[in-house]
């Protein structure tokens, strides 16, 4: 194999490398509640320019925030099975490689979003990044069964952003999605914890499951499912919305509640990826709805 093969070969890797920094499936989420409620705060379409402009903004955000937890994961990333192909860990890409590229993107999305959306935005997306890595990398995730409770906030902050994008400010509905985002979060991860209980605690890391076990973790998912339910119907009366979105908060928030219960009465790691699984149908049709019912609403 020749030299020009190796480069090629090596740039791909590094390349693939940074983009797996990101966590791209994780920030898919993410921005799939960012555009719903982008037209609900519009009450109509926003022009496409703000929307990609937001979504591209966003994505450098949340990859940014990713990117600096996986530098600073990378040594008990090695230590789980889940994470071991993670670049840090395989040597695809060095510390310092790794660090500069999430402080440059995170650099880029805040000058981006100040530029092309409002200062608002900016300051709500790199607020984020900033609790994601102090609050929650830094400090609770090694040291408290609250770490994914607490600093799951920082993924909410995305209906936070779609909203400001669009109106230059925050107003009750957006925070009434931060919170079913923000109660939502623990049951999903918690889910994900039970079924890598083992890797967890190989790697000391004081997820509920390893500490409490998994029947309270199951209990303390049922209740989270419960606020989940009242708070994304809360969002009716709030938001003025419709038909369309109620009867999806209500099916969609019994169906997540159900699970939460069978988590709790039978608390296996098949039933837990069954939760996780529905947890992200349940953000995603609930908000995809919630647009269409805007939408409709609006007569579009």
């Amino acid at each position: 194999m020749g030299n020009d093969t190796v480069s090629t070969l090596s740039l791909r890797s590094k390349l693939l490398g940074f983009i797996a920094l990101m966590k791209l499936r994780v920030v898919e989420l993410l921005l799939i509640t960012t555009v719903p409620t982008m037209i609900v705060a519009e009450e109509g379409i926003p022009s496409v320019w703000l929307i990609i402009a937001t979504l591209f903004g966003g994505t450098l955000a949340a990859g940014g925030a990713n990117a600096i937890n996986m530098y600073i994961d990378r040594d008990i990333d090695k230590l789980m099975e889940r994470t071991k192909n993670r670049p840090l860990v395989t040597g695809v890409l060095t510390s310092t490689e790794a660090l500069s590229f999430a402080i440059a993107i995170e650099v880029i999305a805040f000058g981006w979003l100040w530029i092309f959306v409002n200062l608002l935005s900016a300051v709500l997306a790199a607020s984020a990044c900033l609790f994601y890595v102090f609050v929650y990398s830094l400090w609770l995730k090694r040291s408290s069964t609250s770490n994914i409770v607490i600093g799951g906030a920082a993924g909410a902050v995305p209906v936070l952003i779609g909203w400001s994008s669009v109106t230059n400010s925050i107003d009750w509905p957006p925070i009434i999605l931060f919170l079913v985002i923000f109660l939502w979060t623990p049951p999903h991860f918690w889910a994900l914890a039970i079924r890598y209980k083992d890797d967890y605690s190989n790697a000391e890391v004081p997820m509920l499951p390893v500490i409490e076990g998994t029947k309270v973790t199951g209990y303390r998912m049922v209740l989270y499912a419960f606020q989940v339910w009242a708070a994304s119907l809360i969002f009716v009366p709030v938001a003025d919305m419709g038909v369309v979105y109620l009867i999806t908060a209500i099916v969609m928030g019994a169906i997540f509640t159900l699970f939460s219960f069978q988590v709790m009465i039978n608390p296996t790691k098949k039933s837990a990826m069954r939760l996780f699984g529905f947890s992200i149908s349940y953000i995603t049709i609930l908000f995809s709805l919630m647009a269409v019912d805007q939408l409709v609403r609006s007569g579009f």
